[in-house]
């Protein structure tokens, strides 16, 4: 095990052996991360082995840990019911979570009323009524009851039912009221049609208009054309809603389909609602918290958070690849639903298979309009950078924004990443990266003084060197209108007094950006900057946050691979510094030297027939 500090170590000398969950917190006390185990003394004191054999988030976590709780259960399905509780209540930073905290709309029918209403709401609550969703947009669930209204016209009044009103509402004169007020629908009637409305919901259409049918033929019979009429129309608006919902299957299987897709530190969950053999609806999720987060894991996080929410639970769920907590998972899914079991399934073949790789590619171009979405509105771009000006007290928008992060392991291979943003989105050709050289050890502050001074002693070069037409590199040469550093106060502090060498502090804003809350801190103000929860300029924040980690974190492994292997050439006799780099360059990888010819290797200058052959027989054997 690493070095443990000893009051934590005290603490997983006592943790049980028992299920359970586990909280981590900080040194402010805010919990960072909720996880549950079943033998919460293996799992918690694994987090304190070897730091190689965690992943990079991991080991961010680690370092943040001050204190440890737990809460020992009898089960490993209590455990899972605990921990999801605990997530959504506290929503730590290190846990995969659905990117939105608010709560996701709802379809309502009030089922305990005398005539029940339809309505939109964000909280599912026992009372009798029918919930459907989550949907998440409430403009997608307005589109669908404008949809239902027309075939299924229920109340949206405030008046007392008693059928013997005088004069209906104007809703009735164009055909969005079935008029019970006035006794042209009785209640039972009334119900029957919002019941027909929640079917319709569940995909179940085809007894719908079974039995219109036949209560058209009947009002034909007895001569009440108008109401014939009426129900034709309803049923050629089920018909037309129904064509447009793609046939997957004449077994009439009852399936969510969840697939994802993932770029840039973000995730997005696509699932799929096929009820009847058909596809009724379809929504997407996007994810935080997910790097270096394997794809099981995300997709596990996801159906917990997800199902604890949804209003209802189909008999088979489709995924793209196995999960480790399948089979608790299936166990707490039985538990929310009556009838037949859950079947968890990662299909092979046929439809399900060709099910789960469309809801994959619908993922994939989700992902990609999203962000076009972001870079081509001007609008939220222009917002985002007004809410910045507006909350850090700027002259200007923050047109050119840039943030540095630093990535290492334990020290080693330490990278500081670069990006830029020009008017609220990426400017990839002018990201940079940075190789520690001067600092050892894990001193990420000493580190990002490093990046900040290499960076502004490039702008400084380039103002005195500067000639009439010579062309100056543009990551360097000019200012930015923000500096954002990874880390809070103490890269602040750092940042700062980079800033000063240079002569700079006062002219480029600054500001260090805390992950607990999203915290920004200034120069010279102790209290930190909040900025309204889902406001543009804090997703901005976020965003360049994220790409800077994800720079970083890809520059760190680049530069870990390419440390092992040079490694591995310098134990070669007649490799050195200058040849090691040759092939570096030519061939990238050790299996790419091994299966290299003896005439491909001797194309490299100073590498000779001895020297190719040491390097084949030497790199197959170690």
């Amino acid at each position: 095990m690493t070095q443990v500090p000893e009051h934590i170590q005290q603490i997983l000398d006592t943790l049980p052996t028992k299920p359970g969950c586990y909280i981590m917190k900080n040194g402010a006390g805010e919990i960072i991360y909720v996880g549950k185990a079943i033998n919460l003394r293996n799992r918690v004191r694994s987090y304190f082995h070897s730091p190689n054999e965690l992943t990079f988030k991991t080991r961010q976590l680690v370092k943040n840990i001050a204190h440890i709780e737990w809460i020992v259960v009898d089960s490993e399905l209590e455990a899972l019911i605990l921990e999801m509780s605990l997530i959504k209540k506290h929503r730590p930073r290190f846990n995969v979570r659905l990117k939105d905290d608010k709560r996701y709309p709802y379809i309502k029918v009030h089922w305990a009323d005398p005539f029940p209403k339809v309505t939109v709401t964000r909280q599912m609550v026992k009372d009798g009524s029918r919930y459907f969703g989550p949907y998440t947009s409430v403009w997608a669930v307005h589109q669908t009851l404008d949809v239902l209204r027309r075939i299924f016209p229920y109340l949206t009044c405030d008046r007392e039912i008693t059928g013997k009103d005088a004069r209906p509402c104007l809703y009735f004169d164009i055909k969005l009221c079935s008029g019970p007020c006035i006794g042209r629908v009785d209640q039972a009637g009334y119900r029957q049609m919002i019941d027909d409305l929640c079917q319709f919901l569940d995909g179940r259409t085809e007894t719908i208009v079974e039995r219109l049918r036949q209560e058209m033929g009947k009002a034909a019979e007895e001569l009440r054309f108008e109401r014939a009429a009426a129900i034709r129309d309803q049923i050629t608006a089920i018909d037309r809603v129904v064509e447009k919902q793609k046939i997957f299957s004449s077994e009439q299987m009852d399936s969510d389909v969840i697939a994802m897709a993932r770029a840039n530190g973000e995730a997005c969950v696509q699932i799929f609602f096929i009820r009847n053999g058909r596809m009724i609806g379809r929504e997407y999720f996007i994810l935080e918290g997910t790097e270096d987060e394997p794809d099981s894991e995300i997709i596990s996080e996801f159906m917990k958070q997800f199902y604890s929410e949804a209003a209802s639970i189909p008999t088979e769920v489709l995924l793209p690849q196995e999960v480790e907590e399948a089979q608790v998972i299936r166990e707490w899914l039985n538990t929310r639903r009556t009838g037949p079991k859950v079947e968890l399934r990662v299909p092979r073949q046929g439809t399900p298979q060709e099910l789960v790789q469309m809801a994959t590619e619908n993922a994939v171009e989700t992902l990609r309009a999203l962000k076009a979405q972001w870079e081509a509105d001007t609008n939220k771009q222009t917002e985002a950078l007004t809410d910045l000006q507006q909350a850090l007290v700027l002259s200007e928008p923050p047109n050119r924004i840039e943030c540095y992060d630093i990535s290492n392991t334990q020290g080693t291979a330490s990278v500081g990443s670069m990006v830029v943003f020009e008017q609220g989105v990426p400017a990839k050709k002018l990201y940079r990266r940075f190789n520690i050289n001067t600092v050892e050890g894990p001193d990420d502050f000493a580190s990002m003084e490093e990046v900040l001074t290499r960076r502004f002693r490039r702008w400084q070069a380039a103002q005195e060197s500067a000639a009439p037409g010579e062309k100056k590199d543009p990551s360097f040469a000019f200012l930015p209108d923000l500096l954002i550093v990874d880390g809070g106060k103490g890269q602040l502090g750092r940042a700062v007094t980079v800033l000063k060498k240079f002569d700079l502090l006062g002219k480029v804003p600054v500001v260090g950006l805390a992950k607990q809350q999203e915290e920004l801190f200034r120069p010279g103000i102790s209290e930190s900057l909040l900025l309204p929860r889902h406001s543009q300029g804090l997703y901005l924040i976020q965003r360049i946050r994220d790409e800077a980690h994800r720079f970083a974190i890809t520059a760190h492994r680049n530069r870990r691979t390419k440390l092992g292997l040079a490694s591995r050439l310098d134990a070669i006799d007649g490799i050195g510094p200058v040849r090691r780099k040759a092939l570096l360059m030519k061939f990238g990888s050790i299996q790419e030297i091994q299966q290299a010819t003896i005439e491909e290797l001797t194309s490299i200058k100073g590498i000779t027939p001895e020297i190719a052959m040491a390097l084949k027989s030497q790199l197959e054997v170690s």
